[in-house]
């Protein structure tokens, strides 16, 4: 089961752009990965970086303003939706890799069933000369990152920390570009350069143990400790506490000076008296 992120949708244009091609344009309805829905929205230039990666790849998109504005897609989406399925389970298939392999022969039959000539039959899908490097350089998420005066930036909830060589000693106060690909991996880079880096979670506990012989490591935890003592003690409740107990005050107790009262001093008299006549 995939979901509709940048990452599956360059999965998708990759295979595509392997088989037919590059296409003109590229024809999608108004779903953030395609279009910015904010129109006062900071960086990125305007677009998302799907709409980056077809401008590198010189495709242009547009955006349907209805379902109706593709009708052939959402016809497609309606047989896959339905009758692939009823196919599927005739044929007694219940996996995605004996789906996969069933796909071919369904396209093609459909094709030949349902596929109507275009009034223009020229093919006018461009071959793809790019070196596979750079397609998958292309189809990634590339930002750009501000360096502070540590060597560090943040990235996706983690402080990334540049070592410290020639070139990046001129980097404090400019941005760096970063290559984040679907299986994970991460390049930082400066006009095209990779940059070497240390990760550090900004989630992670700093403790007593924490020593290294980097001397910007120190001001790095210290950032870290920072962002923990920010965030909020968990409250640990008694078993009164759970149970609603709520204290009702001190109540009055007896006087720390109650045997030297003369009063009681007077009756203690008596009594004794009293013992001594009945002896």
């Amino acid at each position: 089961m995939c979901s509709e992120s940048a990452f599956t949708y360059f999965e998708a244009l990759a295979l595509y752009l392997k088989r037919h091609g590059a296409p003109i344009a590229f024809y999608s309805d108004k779903h953030s990965v395609f279009r910015v829905a904010k129109k006062d929205a900071k960086g990125g230039q305007g677009m998302t970086q799907f709409g980056r990666a077809l401008c590198e790849l010189n495709i242009e998109i547009l955006c349907a303003n209805s379902s109706q504005a593709k009708g052939r897609v959402e016809r497609m989406n309606r047989t896959l939706q339905d009758r692939l399925v009823k196919e599927l389970r005739l044929s007694g298939i219940d996996t995605m890799e004996a789906g996969n392999a069933f796909l071919p022969d369904f396209v093609e039959d459909y094709n030949t069933r349902f596929a109507i000539i275009p009034a223009r039959p020229d093919d006018l899908h461009r071959p793809m000369n790019l070196a596979p490097d750079r397609l998958t350089e292309i189809l990634c998420k590339r930002e750009q990152r501000y360096v502070g005066s540590q060597l560090t930036f943040s990235f996706e909830r983690k402080r990334i920390m540049l070592e410290e060589t020639e070139v990046t000693r001129g980097l404090v106060g400019r941005y760096v570009e970063t290559y984040a690909y679907a299986d994970g991996r991460l390049d930082v880079r400066w006009k095209g350069y990779c940059l070497p880096y240390s990760v550090f979670d900004k989630d992670q506990r700093v403790t007593h143990a924490a020593i290294t012989e980097n001397k910007r490591l120190g001001e790095l935890l210290a950032y870290i400790k920072e962002r923990q003592d920010q965030q909020e003690q968990p409250v640990v409740k008694s078993n009164s506490d759970k149970n609603g107990y709520k204290p009702r005050g001190r109540k009055p107790g007896r006087r720390t000076d109650y045997m030297n009262d003369p009063a009681v001093i007077a009756r203690r008299e008596k009594a004794l008296l009293r013992q001594q006549a009945a002896e």
